[in-house]
């Protein structure tokens, strides 16, 4: 933590020409008198949001040094402040800025040392992807939420705030202020690669209620800038829009009734910030853009016709989604002109700085026209209070991140999640026994918790099962399949974790039914895996492999707790998805 002189001497020069000691924020005059003593260099840098390998932002391991001289030409991140003048930075736990919660902290407090002490130093706007579930950049010992479908099918919107309201304090605590959450996208295709259980759901007016409780959590009190994404939707695509293009073929009044209604409940919530989607939607803009670059979805659907006039963030300038159409020089060039006012994480930070800064000397773009971007920018730096308190402390972050109080309140609120589907013969509760849990183990979303199986185990050893785990992937082969059937003979029952069922995963489930011993499957993933195992005795689905839904879902399957979720999308049938299996709302749950 810098000392307070530092602090003090750092912050003395925008402090003073804000006059920051009376109102919660800045003024608009205070701050077009700010952006008007700015060169344009500053202003264009201001614009974006860039990635940069580290723990520390002076002094990071020599890889990521290397990392950093290979992709963006320096070696840490002072010295990309000091050359690009950024406005933002995007922590990622694969860039090793998220080891833990007081690294985190140090490296934020010398991220906004770096950018303070420039002349005309401005405070950074730190952002990450902390979603919960199955996307999360900060892992333990912070507070660890499920993700939305799971609060979909727990259906609270006061369990959404909840989330909100303290996954934003621990944000706070280390410096991060934009978090790029909730995702308002409406998961109407079971196919969708890419969001599936990022969304709270199907039904539009459930997924508007929840995404406008979690938006008020996250900006009680001003603590972090939620962001609503990925407008104008991506809830109904089969491509993955990190490595295709997807084409979105709602009408215009599909795209009313099914996507909009969500982002309308987030803008009257007050959100700080949309993010944009890499995807096209003929019905609203027929040109062949993606509406990260398309003015009449940007301009003219979300700001004249929905009334935003927040800031507006792309999605990852890095994506195959934004990169078919263009090329890495013209894509924020023409983002900006469409009305964006954030440029995330370009792929060669070089070449898109410097597209932008042509672009206003050559009188493509306007001065005037980043002005107003950056007036917004500014805005939501100023009403986080960044020009007064820029600095987080140590002693912050043990009195609120990953406290008691905060774990529990994740637990209690994952129990109202866990959805029961199938109970052949009131197979569940189980009574303590000898256990077989395995299934798949995918990578934790974190990288600091799991495996599923071990995690799941070790749930049901402390509920007084003799439990033993056996990892069998998500594409397991035949001796591994053996081996599990061979485990089973020694127990009374199994419980098998499957994640977008497999067909190797099918027969591993399949002959640990044939063993005649006792199967519960957990869905810990996509709740359509359901669909392709009839004969399971029982089913069960906690949308996330996270450690709080397993222990959630162990303490269902052991009947320490009653199954409480309600399925928030339908379940096809595997063999005529034209016909429902299980509808948004089935749940069951055990008899009095």
């Amino acid at each position: 933590m810098p000392s307070r002189r530092t602090v003090l001497a750092a912050t003395a020069g925008v402090a003073a020409t804000l006059a920051m000691s009376g109102p919660a924020y800045a003024d608009d005059k205070k701050l077009r008198s700010l952006i008007s003593r700015m060169t344009l260099p500053e202003k264009v840098g201001q614009l974006f949001v860039m990635r940069v390998y580290g723990h520390s932002a002076t002094t990071p391991d020599q890889a990521d040094i290397d990392a950093n001289l290979k992709e963006i030409g320096v070696r840490t991140a002072a010295e990309l402040i000091a050359k690009y003048r950024v406005g933002g930075v995007i922590y990622f736990t694969w860039a090793h800025n998220t080891r833990d919660p007081h690294q985190i902290a140090d490296l934020s407090n010398g991220i906004q040392k770096a950018s303070l002490t420039q002349p005309r130093g401005l405070p950074v706007l730190i952002s990450t992807d902390q979603e919960h579930g199955i996307v999360c950049r900060v892992g333990e010992p912070a507070t660890l939420f499920p993700g939305a479908m799971a609060i979909g099918a727990g259906g609270s919107r006061k369990d959404a705030r909840t989330l909100g309201r303290i996954a934003g304090r621990e944000l706070r605590a280390l410096g991060i202020r934009q978090n790029y959450s909730p995702v308002a996208d409406v998961n109407v295709n079971p196919a969708n690669p890419v969001i599936g259980v990022r969304s709270f759901g199907a039904d539009p007016h459930a997924v508007a209620g929840l995404v406008a409780a979690e938006v008020a959590g996250y900006q009680h009190s001003r603590q972090v800038a939620a962001t609503a994404k990925h407008f104008p939707g991506h809830g109904d695509t089969a491509v993955d829009s990190h490595y295709g293009f997807p084409v979105i073929t709602h009408t215009r009044e599909q795209w009313e009734r099914l996507d909009a209604p969500s982002f309308r409940a987030a803008i009257a919530a007050g959100i700080d910030s949309i993010m944009t989607a890499h995807l096209m939607v003929p019905a609203l803009d027929d040109s062949g853009d993606p509406a990260t670059l398309s003015r009449p979805i940007l301009n003219g659907i979300l700001r004249e016709e929905l009334g935003y006039d927040g800031v507006i963030v792309t999605d990852s300038l890095g994506m195959e989604g934004v990169r078919t159409k263009y090329g890495d020089d013209r894509v924020p060039v023409l983002a900006l002109k469409a009305g964006v006012d954030q440029l995330l994480n370009p792929p060669d930070l070089d070449v898109a700085w410097n597209a932008v800064l042509k672009a206003v000397q050559g009188g493509e773009l306007t001065e005037a026209r980043l002005d107003e971007s950056l007036l917004r920018v500014l805005r939501l730096k100023a009403k986080l209070g960044l020009f007064k308190e820029p600095y987080v402390s140590q002693a912050g972050v043990t009195r609120t991140v990953g406290v008691p109080a905060h774990l529990a309140e994740a637990d209690r609120i994952a129990e109202r999640t866990t959805t029961l589907l199938v109970n052949k013969g009131g197979l569940l509760p189980l009574s303590p026994r000898r256990l077989l849990v395995c299934g798949a183990d995918p990578a934790s979303p974190s990288g600091t918790t799991g495996p599923p199986t071990g995690v799941l185990a070790t749930a049901f050893t402390e509920l007084g099962f003799t439990a033993t785990a056996l990892s069998t992937g998500t594409a397991p082969a035949a001796a591994t399949i053996a081996r599990a059937v061979a485990a089973a003979q020694e127990a009374d029952a199994v419980v098998v974790g499957t994640y977008n069922l497999s067909a190797a995963q099918k027969t591993l489930v399949e002959q640990l039914v044939a063993t005649g011993r006792p199967v519960v499957a957990l869905a810990i993933r996509n709740p359509y895996d359901v669909a392709q195992l009839p004969g399971v005795p029982a089913y069960l689905a906690s949308y996330s492999w996270t450690d709080v839904e397993l222990r959630a879902a162990a303490r269902v399957i052991a009947g320490a707790v009653a199954p409480r979720g309600k399925l928030p999308v339908p379940v096809q049938k595997a063999d005529d998805p034209a016909k429902v299996l299980y509808p948004i709302g089935y749940g069951l749950s055990y008899p009095a």
